[in-house]
């Protein structure tokens, strides 16, 4: 998946990179992409009840190789 931009949230626990995650969103478009690497097990759940709560549309949750959780949001509203 191709994003328009990335944010590396590695390193950082809740509810940091949820917080990050929604100041990046705001400087989309609707219907572009947000990359979202992040560290933080919690992260997982965290991200997908924010989409949940915001309207946004998580398209796609992977982990890298090197372990690594990697989340491609779309921007909805």
């Amino acid at each position: 998946m191709t994003a328009d931009r990335t944010l590396d949230a590695s390193g950082l626990c809740c509810p940091v990179p949820v917080l990050k995650t929604k100041a990046a969103m705001e400087t989309l478009a609707v219907s572009q992409v947000l990359e979202v690497i992040a560290t933080d097990a919690g992260a997982r759940a965290d991200l997908a009840a924010w989409c949940r709560r915001t309207g946004q549309t998580l398209v796609q949750t992977d982990e890298t190789p090197d372990g690594k959780l990697q989340f491609f949001i779309r921007k909805t509203k």
